[in-house]
C-alpha cells in the first residue's frame, strides 16, 4: 500500500468520512445547471427583453444566461482614505460623479483615482488595476471640479471638498447582463431583464450560478450532498456554503470545471458550519500573472493598497468552518488569494463557539495566479497542505500566521515567495500565551524557475518551526536589481509584529546553481532570529565558485544560535556573520528614542536590558552606549545614561552573551570561506570547523573579520594566511 493511499485513508478516517451513496447526492444537472460551454452571438435592443441569437444551441427556458455588451452599469463605487484604506472605505455617494461609459471598447474596467497632493489638488489614475504596481495612466492631473476625461469614454467630476493625499476613488464599469431565459421562439430568447444598450455583437453564455446555489441550499436543508457531472459550469459570481455539513464533488479534477472568469467572488465561500469537503474540480478565474494587479504605496506615504480585491476572483474561501477537506482541486488565473482563510480563532481568554480547527488541502494545484496560492489571514488551526503543486503565484505559495501548520511533500516554483510562515502584524498578548505560526515545513521541492524572493521564509510572530528535508533545485536569482533571494530565511524582522523564534533548519539540500551561468547575489540560509538551530544542511553551487553567492549568513541581535554539521561548497562567501543596524526615527529625551531596524521584542523577552550599542553617524563610530530597557507597548528604547542623540543616528545592538555555538561545519571552495563581522561576545564560539581552499585559487584567507569570537580546534587547509 503506497504512502499516498495510506495518507488518503488516514485523512478520511480523521474527517470521519464514510462513503456516500448515490442517494445521498443531489445532481447539479438535475437541479437546473447546464454544465455547458456553449455560447453564441446575439443582437440586443435597448429597453427590450428580447434578444436574437445566431444559434439557440442548448439553451432552455428557465436557465440562467449572461449577455455581454448590452447592460452598461457602474458598481462597487467607493471612497477610501485618507487614513488607512482598509478601515476607511465607504460608499462613494455624490463625492465624485461618473458618466460616459458605453461598453464599446471593452466589457469590464476598474478605475482607481488617488489624490496625490492637496495644494494644488491633483490626482493619479489607472484603468488596469495599476498593473505591476507602477503603470498609472495619468499622474499629477489637476482636479478641476468639472468633467474630466479618463479612458474608454469615462468622465468624472470631483465634488468641491477637502481632498487630501490618500483619498482614493474606485469603481467598476461593466456591460454584462445577468438574466434568465423565460421564452424561446425560433431564434428569439425572451429574458427576465431588459438590455439597456443596443448591440449587434453581444455574446450569450450559460450562467449556472443560481441553479448551483439552489442545489447547495437544498442539500444543506435536506442533509445531503451535491454531485457535479463532468461539464463546464459558468458562474458570474461566487457560491456560498453556509452553516453546512456537506460534500461537494465533481466527476474528476479535469473535466468538471467551475468558470468564474466573468465575475467577482470565490467559486465557493464557506461560512461557518461543522464540516465541508470539496473535491474533484478545475476552477478558472480571469487574471493570471501577466495581468497581475500591482500593490502600491499611497500618496500619503503611510499606507499601501492591494487592488486585486477590486476585481477579485478566488477558488475557495473559509470563514470559521470547523473541519474542511479540499482534495484534487486545481485552480488557475485567480486574481486574489486563491485559497483564503479569514475567520475567528482562539485567544488567551477563550475560544469562539465555532472556528476552523482543521483545514486540509490534498493533491491540489495552483497555476498562473496573480496573488497567494494558500493564505491563512487568521489563526485558523491545523492547516495542512499535502502533495500539492504551486507553479506561478504572484505573491506566496503559502502565507499566514495560522497555528499548527503542516506543509509537506509539495512542489513549488515561480512565485513571489515560496512559503511564508508568520506574517502577523499584531503584537497582541494572546501570542505570548498561544503563539502563532507553529509549523512543520518538510519534504518539499522548490525549483528556481521564474521569480524567487524567498524559498521558505519565517518572520513576524512565527515560533516553534521545523524546516526539514526540503530540496532546492537551481535556486537562482531571476529578479531585477541587486536583491539577493534567500532559499531559507529565519528573520527577526517585526514590522510591527513580534519576532520569530525557536526554529530548527535541518537536512535541507540547497543547490544555488544558476543553470544559465549568471552570477547574481543569492543566499542559502539567512538567520537573524533567536533560538535557531541550523544543522546538517548542504549548500552549494555546482561547478566553479560563484563570487556573489553566500552559503550561511548569521546576523545579530539573534541569541542562542547553534550552527553545526553543514556542508558549504563553491560559494563566494561561505559562512558570514554581521551586525544589525538601526536608525533613530525620533528622540523623546536624552535617554529615550524610537528606531527602525531592531526587532521589537515581546514583554517576555530580554527587552535589551544590559545590551551594548555601537553609536554611529554615517559609518563613523562616535560612542558606546548601554541599553536599560525596551518598552514592548510604546516601542521606546531607553539608555542607562543620557546622550545627545539625533534623528538619523545609527545604532548597532549586541548582547553581553550571545550564546552562538558554530561548530563542525565543512566549508570548501569558497572565495571568502568565513567572515566574522558581527560584534560577538564571550559566548560566541567558532570551533571544530573544517575550512579547505578547494579549487579557488584567489582565496587568500580562511577566516576574516573583527568580531569577538572564541576559536578552537578549527582545521584549515590550503591557505597561506590563516
Amino acid at each position: 500500500m503506497n504512502s499516498l493511499l495510506i495518507t488518503t485513508i488516514l485523512l478520511a478516517l480523521s474527517f470521519g468520512l464514510a462513503p456516500a451513496t448515490a442517494a445521498d447526492f443531489l445532481d447539479a444537472r438535475d437541479c437546473g445547471a447546464s454544465g455547458s460551454k456553449f455560447e453564441t452571438i446575439a443582437a440586443t435592443t435597448a429597453g427590450s427583453k428580447q434578444i436574437t441569437v445566431s444559434n439557440v444551441g442548448d439553451f432552455k427556458v428557465g436557465q440562467g444566461v449572461t449577455v455581454s455588451r448590452c447592460n452598461v452599469q457602474y458598481h462597487d463605487a467607493r471612497l477610501w482614505g485618507p487614513a488607512s484604506p482598509y478601515s476607511s472605505a465607504r460608499p462613494l455617494g455624490d463625492t465624485v460623479e461618473i458618466r460616459g461609459y458605453d461598453g464599446s471598447t471593452g466589457g469590464w474596467f476598474v478605475f482607481i483615482l488617488e489624490v496625490e497632493q492637496a495644494e494644488p489638488a491633483t490626482f493619479r489614475w489607472s484603468d488596469n488595476l495599476v498593473l505591476h504596481g507602477n503603470e498609472w495612466a495619468g499622474r499629477k492631473v489637476p482636479i478641476t471640479f468639472d468633467w474630466q476625461k479618463l479612458s474608454n469614454g469615462i468622465e468624472i467630476k470631483f465634488k468641491r471638498q477637502d481632498w487630501q493625499p490618500g483619498h482614493m476613488v474606485t469603481f467598476s464599469a461593466r456591460d454584462q447582463l445577468i438574466s434568465v431565459v423565460e421564452k424561446i421562439e425560433g431564434k428569439t430568447l425572451t429574458l427576465r431583464d431588459a438590455a439597456n444598450r443596443t448591440a449587434g455583437d453581444a455574446v450569450v453564455r450559460h450562467s449556472d450560478r443560481d441553479a448551483i446555489q439552489a442545489a447547495i441550499n437544498r442539500a444543506i436543508r435536506e442533509k445531503r450532498n451535491v454531485f457535479f457531472p463532468a461539464g463546464h459550469y459558468r458562474i458570474p459570481g461566487g457560491l456560498v456554503v453556509k452553516e453546512a455539513a456537506i460534500q461537494i464533488e465533481g466527476a474528476d479534477g479535469v473535466n468538471t470545471v467551475l468558470d468564474i472568469s466573468g465575475g467577482n467572488g470565490a467559486c465557493f465561500s464557506l461560512i461557518g458550519g461543522p464540516e465541508v469537503t470539496i473535491r474533484n474540480f478545475r476552477m478558472i478565474g480571469h487574471t493570471g500573472l501577466a495581468d497581475a494587479p500591482g500593490a502600491f504605496q499611497m500618496s500619503n506615504k503611510q499606507h499601501s493598497f492591494w487592488p486585486s480585491a477590486l476585481k477579485s476572483c478566488q477558488a475557495v474561501t473559509f470563514k470559521g468552518t470547523e473541519r474542511v477537506l479540499i482534495e484534487n482541486v486545481h485552480a488557475s488565473q485567480m486574481s486574489a488569494e486563491c485559497f483564503y482563510s479569514q475567520g475567528p480563532g482562539r485567544t488567551g481568554q477563550g475560544e469562539p463557539k465555532r472556528y476552523t480547527k482543521s483545514l486540509t488541502f490534498l493533491r491540489c494545484s495552483v497555476t498562473d495566479c496573480a496573488a497567494n496560492a494558500f493564505n491563512n489571514n487568521d489563526v485558523a488551526e491545523n492547516t495542512t497542505i499535502l502533495y500539492c503543486r504551486v507553479d506561478g503565484a504572484g505573491w506566496q505559495a503559502y502565507e499566514g500566521p495560522g497555528r499548527f501548520i503542516k506543509i509537506i511533500g509539495n512542489y513549488i516554483r515561480n512565485n513571489g515567495n515560496g512559503v511564508w510562515v508568520g506574517s502577523m502584524n499584531s503584537r497582541s498578548e494572546d501570542f505570548d500565551k498561544l503563539g502563532c505560526g507553529q509549523a512543520i515545513i518538510a519534504d518539499n521541492v522548490i525549483e528556481g524557475i521564474g521569480r524567487n524572493y524567498h524559498g521558505i521564509w519565517v518572520e513576524r510572530g512565527a515560533s516553534q518551526v521545523v524546516i526539514a528535508n526540503n530540496l532546492f533545485i537551481n535556486f537562482a536569482n531571476n529578479l531585477p536589481g541587486g536583491y539577493a533571494p534567500r532559499a531559507i530565511e529565519v528573520s527577526s524582522n517585526t514590522d510591527p509584529g513580534l519576532p520569530a523564534h525557536n526554529v530548527t533548519v535541518t537536512g535541507n539540500i540547497i543547490d544555488l546553481t544558476d543553470p544559465e551561468g549568471k552570477s547574481k547575489p543569492r543566499i542559502g540560509i539567512k538567520v537573524s532570529a533567536s533560538g535557531t538551530i541550523v544543522s546538517n544542511n548542504q549548500i552549494y553551487v555546482r561547478g566553479a565558485c560563484d563570487p556573489l553567492v553566500t552559503g550561511i549568513s548569521l546576523s545579530e541581535p539573534a541569541l542562542d544560535v547553534i550552527v553545526h554539521d553543514n556542508l558549504i561548497r563553491n560559494c563566494g562567501r561561505g559562512f558570514v556573520t554581521d551586525p544589525v543596524r538601526a536608525k533613530i526615527t525620533e528622540v523623546i529625551d536624552p535617554t529615550t528614542f524610537l528606531c527602525l531596524g531592531w526587532p521589537d521584542e515581546s514583554k517576555l523577552s530580554h527587552r535589551y536590558r544590559g545590551w551594548n550599542v555601537a553609536w554611529l553617524r554615517g559609518d563613523r563610530v562616535v560612542g558606546q552606549l548601554s541599553l536599560a530597557d525596551f518598552d514592548p507597548v510604546t516601542l521606546r528604547y531607553r539608555l542607562t545614561a543620557p546622550r545627545e542623540l539625533k534623528v538619523g543616528d545609527q545604532l548597532e545592538a549586541f548582547p553581553p552573551s550571545a550564546n552562538w555555538n558554530l561548530h563542525d561545519n565543512t566549508i570548501t571552495g569558497c572565495l571568502q570561506p568565513v567572515v566574522l563581522d558581527a560584534h560577538g561576545s564571550d559566548t560566541s564560539l567558532f570551533r571544530n570547523n573544517l575550512i579547505e581552499r578547494g579549487g579557488v585559487t584567489n582565496a587568500t584567507q580562511a577566516i576574516t573579520g573583527s568580531g569577538r569570537f572564541k576559536m578552537s580546534d578549527n582545521h584549515i587547509a590550503g591557505f597561506d594566511k590563516k
